[in-house]
């Protein structure tokens, strides 16, 4: 059963979201020989204020 993790930014329409999951899953079946219903997907979204990179908040930048 693959599992794919997706993090982004929060903000997306849940319209996007359905567009996001339904191609990832056509790649994985594609690409794995495996039925949809096999593949597993958790979207987790983030604030740009709860991430860094060199010690700079994503919110700063």
């Amino acid at each position: 059963m693959p599992t794919i993790r997706i993090e982004m930014w929060s903000g997306r329409t849940l319209d996007q979201k359905r567009v996001l999951v339904k191609k990832v899953t056509e790649a994985v079946v594609e690409a794995l020989a495996v039925q949809p219903q096999e593949v597993k997907i958790r979207i987790v979204e983030a604030e740009k204020e709860d991430y860094a990179v060199g010690g700079v908040l994503r919110s700063d930048v």
